[in-house]
């Protein structure tokens, strides 16, 4: 980074109190620094003193640890003093005044901008030092600094209990070092009505003698002849009048007022008071993780749990946003079970296998599986539910509906089996068909099913009705006659693809399992054998076609 931006002269740190230490001392041999802010708290005392041993040699100033930074406004500031944008523009730090603080406490430091903005023509500079007992800089590095500046017309020092820093500026008041007004303060005159220490928010807030309280200190700032008010809630006051002394003898000349330009206010604080609403990128209406916790369709994911609605409860919320009846969530689950898996010859498997052999992962070699689901392998539910309902819908009888399909030269979507016949039924069929019959209100499109079977089979016995026939008239049986939807959304579920959803859902379970399968059976790379493969070359191509 040093190299990157080789006029960059000035570091603010923002490591934890684990790094701090070793990424200021890495930061601090660039030749091309010459001001470190650093803004963690708690940094062991020791390295804080070797660290500012290290800096000091070097000529550079640190300024923390424990700090918020510091400003100069109309230039830059540093860290995260002077707060959101709002607070910048209220305390005119957008531009530069003539007076400058120095603080310990960040939070004081705010304060202390607007104090000085609503009583005087500005801040020039402010800066906070740290809490902690061993800061970088100190009150007297930075009032001195100011002192020297011919734009600083006056200093606002606070200081607090807690070591002998703010002696530092006394003397140079008393012996004449420092002539410019400083208006000091040192905060925690309260300890005293302590009948023992007190230890406040800062490490180095803590009187460990007589010297280092609030009043001790205050007592001599003002001997020395600082401007000491009575307590901090004259002290906006006493910074108010000092200021206008120094106008009225000349030494402060009136500037022309800068206002800032109009900005506007923040969003994330214009939406938080209300103020704007963000138009949404894209909608949702079956989740909610916003709340305490997540819901399902408006359904708190506890209650989800206590009522036991299982698998096919929380599908019929994410996927139907209602709650369907409970012969309808056994359905679910049913369907999701039988379509888990249909062995490692089908196409999915297959190809599920084949990627996970060839050394990828989870995700790649279930994809690979998914990608052959179609009309050809497993996709033909929506397909079937919509040709058989609308011939029923129609009022098409089931020999017509053969007919018409066969002088359409289609095939019947859910109609045939290359294994199962009349001879050998699927049982996967059977359970289905005889659930819905026993618990669905009625079966009218299944049974309209039932029948163009016994055509198709007549004339060849493996034209069954096969799984995704069977699932899909009964599917649209459960949604037409359940009573949670009109006969408009049960069309919409069916042409958005809601029954291939169930095939999808329940083979990639089978397709992770043929994957974990090889995976723990430890298989090497698939090579298809050469025995299993018809090889023609363009002249054989030729003699089949001539």
């Amino acid at each position: 980074a040093m190299e990157k931006h080789s006029d960059a002269d000035v570091l603010i740190n923002f490591a934890s109190l684990r790094s701090a230490y070793e990424s200021t001392l890495e930061a601090i041999n660039h030749p091309q620094v010459r001001c470190v802010a650093i803004i963690a708290e708690g940094i062991p005392e020791n390295q804080t003193r070797l660290m500012n041993k290290a800096a000091a040699d070097r000529g550079i100033v640190i300024i923390g640890p424990a700090t918020v930074g510091g400003i100069k406004p109309g230039c830059f500031k540093i860290g995260n003093t002077g707060g959101m944008l709002d607070n910048i523009l209220a305390s005119k730090l957008y531009r530069p005044g003539s007076v400058a603080y120095v603080s310990r406490s960040g939070g004081m430091s705010n304060e202390l901008n607007n104090i000085i903005a609503r009583k005087t023509d500005g801040i020039f500079e402010g800066v906070a030092i740290g809490g902690d007992r061993y800061p970088g800089s100190t009150f007297f590095d930075h009032v001195i600094r100011y002192h020297d500046n011919p734009e600083v017309k006056m200093i606002v020092m606070l200081g607090e209990l807690g070591g002998v820093e703010e002696y530092r500026v006394s003397e140079a008041i008393k012996d004449g070092r420092i002539v410019k007004p400083v208006v000091a303060w040192c905060i925690g005159t309260c300890a005293s009505m302590f009948t023992s220490e007190v230890q406040f928010g800062h490490a180095g807030s803590s009187a460990n003698s007589l010297i280092e309280t609030a009043m001790a200190k205050n007592q001599t700032l003002k001997a020395a002849g600082a401007h000491v008010p009575e307590s901090f809630d004259s002290l906006d006051t006493l910074i108010e009048s000092v200021f206008k002394g120094l106008r009225s003898e000349g030494k402060i000349p009136r500037r022309p007022l800068v206002e800032a330009r109009p900005v506007p206010m923040d969003y994330s604080w214009a939406q938080e008071l209300g103020l704007v609403r963000k138009p949404a990128s894209f909608m949702s209406s079956i989740c909610d993780e916003r709340g305490q916790e997540l819901s399902y369709a408006g359904m708190p994911i506890s209650d989800v749990i206590k009522e036991d609605l299982g698998v096919g409860g929380v599908l019929s919320l994410l996927w139907f946003q209602r709650r369907l009846p409970t012969y309808a969530l056994k359905f679910i689950e049913m369907c999701l079970m039988i379509t888990a898996d249909h062995g490692p010859a089908v196409s999915g498997a297959h190809n599920t296998i084949v990627t996970s052999r060839a050394g990828k992962d989870l995700v790649s070699s279930v994809t690979s599986g998914l990608l052959t689901i179609g009309d050809r392998f497993g996709g033909a539910l929506d397909g079937a539910a919509k040709a058989f309902s609308e011939a029923y819908d129609i009022g098409q009888l089931p020999m017509e509906f053969v007919n018409s399909m066969r002088k359409q030269h289609r095939l019947i979507p859910g109609i045939g089996h290359r294994v199962k016949s009349l001879n050998n039924p699927d049982m996967r069929v059977v359970l289905l068909r005889d659930f819905a019959k026993e618990h669905f209100p009625s079966t009218p499109l299944l049974n309209y099913a039932l029948e163009v079977e016994k055509i198709t089979t007549s004339k060849k016995p493996n034209l069954i009705l096969n799984v995704d026939g069977v699932i899909a008239t009964a599917f649209v049986d459960l949604l037409r006659t359940c009573g949670a939807f009109s006969r408009e959304e049960c069309n919409e579920y069916f042409s958005i693809g809601v029954l291939n959803g169930f095939f999808v859902l329940g083979r990639t379970m089978g397709f992770i399992g043929h994957f974990l399968d090889q995976r723990r059976l430890k298989q090497s790379l698939y090579r298809h054998p050469w025995d299993d493969i018809s090889y023609l070359n363009p002249q054989d191509l030729q003699d089949l076609n001539g």
